[in-house]
């Protein structure tokens, strides 16, 4: 009888770890993906001369312009096209291109020397001919880089017009609008972009583009709180160094 019960104990236990092994290769299992992590710039001597909120609009700026380069390779994969409509001998040579004429700040030739939203409306004019893709990059990221004063690293004597910046944020939305509803001659968006049909979703356009409306729309609130947190604090200042003195106790 004690030999059966020692049997029976030894065959729960195997089955017990037996459980408890599936169940812990079944979480393994399921764990999540790894995605990245989060990753912050290497020390520049620059960042002396930035204060947080210079480093906040300098990084806010430099993401922007990235998502549009991103949203530039997937309209160019999206609309091949339209780099096919210049010299460039491949996609990658068109990104190139576009994404030095923005980082030097020259003008794009196609957009026959309109800049900021003169360059956007005429970029959206289901008119124009040359290659949308790169007219419109160019001249939305000019708009941005313009409702910041014209700059994309920011020191500690620079000021941003949050104003300017809500704009900009406003247009980005506008511009989406207009990509979606506008129609060429024949019937067709102006550009390929976000997709819903029987064979899928493709929503990564508007999911780019909503991160830049948002960094846009972070940053303006961000600096008219600066300057309204300012005041406050100059106000708390005074008021401190009247009433909040500490009393002599002996």
């Amino acid at each position: 009888m004690h030999g059966r019960s020692s049997s029976s104990t030894s065959s729960t236990r195997a089955v017990a770890w037996s459980l408890c092994g599936a169940l812990l290769a079944g979480c393994a299992g399921n764990a999540p993906t790894p995605r990245g992590e989060v990753k912050g710039a290497s020390a520049s001597p620059v960042e002396m001369a930035q204060s947080d909120a210079n480093r906040m609009a300098t990084l806010a700026m430099q993401e922007n312009l990235e998502g549009l380069f991103r949203l530039m390779d997937k309209l160019y994969r999206r609309n091949p096209a339209e780099w096919r409509k210049t010299s460039a001998v491949s996609r990658e040579h068109a990104i190139d291109q576009v994404r030095a004429a923005i980082v030097q700040r020259q003008p794009w030739a196609p957009l026959q020397g309109r800049r900021d939203i003169a360059a956007m409306g005429l970029a959206l004019a289901p008119e124009f001919v040359g290659d949308r893709v790169a007219a419109f990059i160019h001249a939305t990221a000019d708009m941005v880089i313009t409702a910041h004063g014209g700059k994309t690293e920011f020191f500690l004597l620079d000021g941003i017009d949050a104003q300017h910046v809500y704009n900009a944020a406003r247009n980005v939305e506008s511009a989406v609008w207009l990509l979606a509803q506008r129609r060429n001659a024949q019937g067709q968006p102006l550009l390929w972009a976000d997709e819903i049909g029987p064979h899928g979703r493709n929503l990564s356009f508007e999911r780019e583009f909503g991160k830049i409306i948002a960094r846009l729309d972070l940053l303006a609130v961000f600096t008219t709180e600066k300057y309204r947190r300012a005041a406050i604090s100059y106000v708390q200042g005074i008021v401190g160094g009247t009433f909040l003195q500490f009393l002599p106790v002996r």
